[in-house]
């Protein structure tokens, strides 16, 4: 039953079948014909635009000519070199923005080579057979530990633990995976695939997780530079931009982020419960997964309110046509005034926005009103500092391959400057795995 503050929000909106089809993975995986269809397609450019677009440097034309070969399984050990998450990434990056965006396909026809779905053919033919595909070097007797089980921490336990070192991942929530667990959109990762890549990852052996474990709370980097030789921080961004407007506090107003994990978890979601009118405000991929999500749970009416112009919304330009097709209204250029109700939400006041000559917003002082029983706030997340260690702005400094302020202590992922994508927290976490390594080595 619905809470009796927030009688709009409510589980169960539409069958556990229509929920379950509505659910179903977004893009269905290549057959071998439609693989080979689609590999060939490529011209296999020699100075290729798609691997300069690409933050892992995956030698992309070489793993399409390998898909297009019959050798399904080369082409993924060709992907894995360079990045170890290949296949999530193949299901969640912005492809349309990286890879594929750069496409000469793109720029001639408007249709470029599917390299994200290739590259889920590819590292999925890897997973499905025995044994990893990578052999580990002779122990060094050398002990890293990684803070954070995301991305970054993930690549880069694996790139040690190849290297011979062995790896302490230790991980504040009871489940790896990080962002890939617990913050991406359920339709993009379906049949709990972020577990099953992290279980194959460390198949590497060498690596073993530690649960419940949080820096700062558990953890003192003192203590751990004390205990090993080198330590990696994959930490991401620990807290929730708050939504400073009246209102904000009432009942049915919370932040996306949770919203999304809940989700991730829930083993039945018909008992998920979900507003009948739901307003996201943000612009960036979190509020499409919330609004999006939140439709196919049975929600009536979800808009997504965002300050700027449409072209500014960190979401890319698929994504906010994948939410109109599901029925989500965007509204941009407008900025939460307040949220009224008496105890729970039920209306949220916007005001449009004009940008000035400085790129700066004003508000114009003209307003609307939704019914919003349930508002999700998509603003962002803020890294929590961690103590000893110097700051970049909101995040932590790194020079070279994320070596920080501290000696032993390199980092890497959301929690440091650079875009906040899950292959450039791969990338990251690899290059500082390499430089650990390296360091280790010349220290002898």
């Amino acid at each position: 039953m619905a809470d009796p503050l927030t009688p709009g929000i409510a589980p169960a909106r539409l069958s556990p079948q229509e929920i379950a089809s509505n659910f179903e993975d977004l893009h269905a995986p290549l057959s071998p014909h439609e693989a080979a269809v689609a590999a060939d397609r490529c011209y296999f450019c020699h100075d290729a635009p798609c691997v300069e677009a690409c933050p892992t440097d995956i030698d992309i034309p070489l793993f399409i000519r390998q898909i297009a070969t019959g050798q399904p399984e080369a082409a993924g050990r060709t992907i894995l070199e360079a990045n170890i998450l290949g296949g999530m990434c193949a299901r969640v990056c912005p492809t349309e923005d990286l890879c594929e965006g750069a496409c000469v396909r793109e720029t001639a026809e408007g249709k470029p080579v599917e390299i994200g779905r290739l590259q889920r053919h590819a590292t999925d033919s890897v997973m499905a057979r025995q044994g990893h595909p990578f052999d580990r070097a002779a122990p060094t007797g050398k002990r890293i530990a990684v803070v954070g089980a995301g991305p970054a921490g993930l690549a880069c336990a694996h790139g040690l633990a190849r290297r011979g070192h062995d790896v302490t991942v230790y991980e504040a929530r009871p489940k790896p995976g990080g962002l890939n667990e617990y913050g991406i959109a359920a339709y993009k990762s379906v049949d709990d695939f972020a577990a099953r890549e992290v279980a194959w990852l460390a198949e590497i052996g060498g690596i073993t997780f530690d649960y419940g474990r949080a820096l700062g709370r558990d953890l003192t980097l003192e203590g751990l530079a004390a205990e090993f030789d080198a330590v990696f921080l994959g930490v991401g961004l620990g807290d929730v931009n708050r939504l400073d407007v009246e209102g904000a506090d009432r009942e049915g107003v919370d932040d996306a982020v949770g919203f999304i994990a809940e989700l991730r978890q829930a083993s039945d979601l018909s008992t998920l419960p979900v507003g009948r009118n739901v307003v996201v405000i943000g612009g960036g991929m979190t509020a499409i997964d919330v609004a999006v999500q939140s439709k196919l749970l049975g929600a009536e009416n979800v808009t997504i309110a965002y300050r700027r112009s449409q072209d500014r919304m960190g979401a890319s330009r698929y994504e906010q046509d994948l939410a109109a097709t599901r029925g989500v209204r965007i509204v941009c250029n407008a900025q939460p005034k307040a949220i009224h109700g008496n105890g729970a939400a039920a209306e949220i006041e916007l005001e449009y926005t004009a940008e000035d000559g400085d790129g700066g917003l004003r508000g114009t002082g003209e307003t609307m009103r939704l019914p919003a029983d349930q508002v999700f706030r998509a603003i962002g997340q803020t890294f929590v500092p961690a103590p000893g260690l110097e700051m970049q702005g909101r995040k932590l400094k790194v020079t070279g391959a994320g070596r920080t302020s501290m000696a032993k202590v390199w980092a890497g992922g959301d929690c440091t400057p650079g875009e906040d994508l899950t292959v450039v927290a791969v990338a990251e976490g690899r290059d500082a795995a390499a430089d650990i390594h390296a360091a280790l080595d010349t220290d002898g």
